[in-house]
């Protein structure tokens, strides 16, 4: 069966995630309701990552066995025609050939994600559901100082879901940069792996040090705490972008 690779973006406001469930909607039934309309193969797509309600991507990577194969172009544009059809906020930015121990997941050697804030008096509007807005100044300083001594191997159960399914909570944290452009901050993760709900539980805890809650020091107790309960609040899924998956050789 001929393998492809789907690069993938998606509005993330109204699925309950990517991964396919009961009952709500997700990102990966839309794709491969899309590609059943398509071809009229029933597939079960695996994706990079399983992005939660509300989390968005730009870079996002799935593949996807075919019973035909298919240009590559063509595989592209009939799974946008029928994502467009339903009405799916979602687009299949690029389709190839892959080989057939490719695999989205196990093959990745990383995965980058950006998390957006809004930082100003006004709400959001243009970028409502896209970003998180916080109406205090932040220090993005300070934010980066503490963000700082997150980077490099950690145990990072202060900053996992009591739901994540990892069987350790040890990850190499390759970089966290707090940036500001005018009232746009933005923080870029990447790492090989990430627990549940660790960027955003990282981000909450960053944005307390920029309201002047904890100083950068509280952020790295925190860490060695190894304690749920010494996070701070988790951030917001409507923030946070999957923005690209890396691969052997690219």
């Amino acid at each position: 069966m001929p393998r492809y690779r789907l690069d993938i973006e998606y509005d993330g406001s109204t699925y309950a995630g990517w991964q396919r469930q009961d009952g709500p909607h997700s990102v990966q039934a839309a794709i491969e309701q899309a590609i059943k309309s398509f071809c009229g193969d029933e597939i079960a797509l695996r994706g990079a990552g399983r992005t939660d309600a509300g989390v968005h991507a730009t870079g996002q990577v799935a593949h996807a066995d075919l019973t035909k194969e298919w240009p590559a172009d063509t595989v592209r544009d009939a799974i946008n025609a029928h994502l467009q059809m339903a009405g799916e906020a979602v687009a299949v930015l690029a389709a190839k050939p892959v080989p057939d121990d490719f695999d989205a997941r196990f093959s990745a050697t990383g995965r980058q994600y950006l998390y957006r804030i809004i930082n100003r008096r006004a709400p959001a509007a243009l970028e409502k559901n896209r970003a998180w807005w916080v109406p205090k100044q932040l220090d993005v300083e300070a934010m980066q100082e503490a963000a700082l001594m997150l980077v490099g191997r950690h145990d990072f159960t202060t900053f996992r879901s009591v739901q994540c399914q990892a069987s350790s909570p040890v990850r190499t944290l390759e970089r966290l940069d707090v940036r500001r452009s005018g009232e746009l901050i933005e923080i870029h993760a990447a790492a090989r792996s990430f627990l549940h709900n660790q960027v955003r539980s990282m981000v909450g805890s960053l944005k307390r040090v920029g309201e002047g809650g904890w100083r950068p020091a509280d952020v790295k107790a925190a860490l060695e705490a190894k304690n749920r309960a010494a996070c701070g609040a988790v951030a917001p899924p409507e923030g946070l972008y999957l923005t690209g998956v890396r691969y052997p050789g690219t």
